[in-house]
């Protein structure tokens, strides 16, 4: 949640959606800055009435922020320190924000298709790769700098558009304790990971990696499980994260914070002996 000051005025860009926020931001800056002598004129500029200048005024003083001193309106002591301090908010927010942006005037990716120079080309994820392939039918659209053969390198220039970014789920896969000595526990892991091919696989303390190793011959992750599957996620890659019970706690954290993805959490059950296939001996 975005924060707020003892007076109520905006931490932030979305604290600005709160009714009244800007009215009043934009009010005392009008006072602080040109001192009118009339509401008129504030009133013309915020595009207000001069009855909801007035209430804007009214409420402003009320909590000791603006008053009319020789025939001026003006911030009291209070106000103009209310009033740096909310502008310097909202310039940090911006400024945070801005810097999570960026903007890519060039590219590499693999070509999906033989390109010639100069050809244009749209811009997919598959995978988690970025393919650039002929045409301009896309969210993201661009030009090859130079010819390029299937399944090799090509650098694009010239972009326009945005590349969608569909967040892939995390599918996390809780082992009970209690079954740890079940030899039922790994056919169980075979069956919920069912023919699941694509995507990243991994394994979280050495008892899920050990059971993920017995029920399905692949590549497991061992290490830094969370931060991996956060960026599988934001390109689209979907994870598949083995875990015991007692060390899921320890995993969702890793997922806390702003913009986690989405996560599908599981419980592995054992089948009842009276159900399991008899063993051939």
């Amino acid at each position: 949640m975005a924060r707020t000051d003892a007076e109520g005025g905006p931490g932030g860009l979305a604290d600005l959606k709160r009714s009244g926020a800007v009215t009043a931001l934009l009010f005392l800056y009008e006072c602080g800055t040109k001192e009118p002598t009339q509401l008129q004129p504030i009133a013309d500029r915020l595009g207000l009435t001069v009855q909801a200048a007035s209430h804007q005024f009214r409420q402003l003083a009320a909590r000791g922020l603006a008053e009319l001193r020789d025939g001026h309106y003006r911030p009291t002591v209070a106000g103009v320190a209310w009033l740096h301090g909310a502008l310097g908010r909202l310039r940090d927010d911006v400024n945070d924000r801005l810097a999570r942006l960026y903007v890519v005037r060039r590219v590499r990716a693999v070509a999906g298709a033989d390109l010639a120079r100069g050809a244009p080309v749209c811009l997919e994820l598959r995978d988690g790769i970025l393919v650039a392939r002929p045409g301009t039918g896309g969210g993201s659209t661009g030009r090859a700098r130079s010819a390029a053969r299937h399944g090799g390198l090509v650098e694009v220039d010239r972009l326009e558009g945005i590349l969608p970014l569909t967040p892939a789920p995390v599918r996390i896969l809780v082992l009970p304790s209690g079954d740890l000595g079940d030899r039922g526990l790994s056919r169980a892991v075979a069956r919920s990971l069912g023919r699941r091919a694509a995507g990243l696989f991994a394994a979280q303390g050495l008892e899920a990696l050990h059971l993920a190793r017995r029920a399905a011959a692949r590549s497991w992750l061992r290490f830094g499980v969370g931060a991996a599957c956060r960026e599988a996620s934001r390109v689209g890659v979907a994870s598949t994260v083995l875990v015991l019970d007692a060390e899921l706690p320890r995993l969702l954290a890793e997922f806390g914070g702003p913009e986690p993805p989405p996560l599908e959490v599981s419980t592995v059950r054992v089948a009842p002996a009276r159900q399991r296939r008899p063993q051939r001996r």
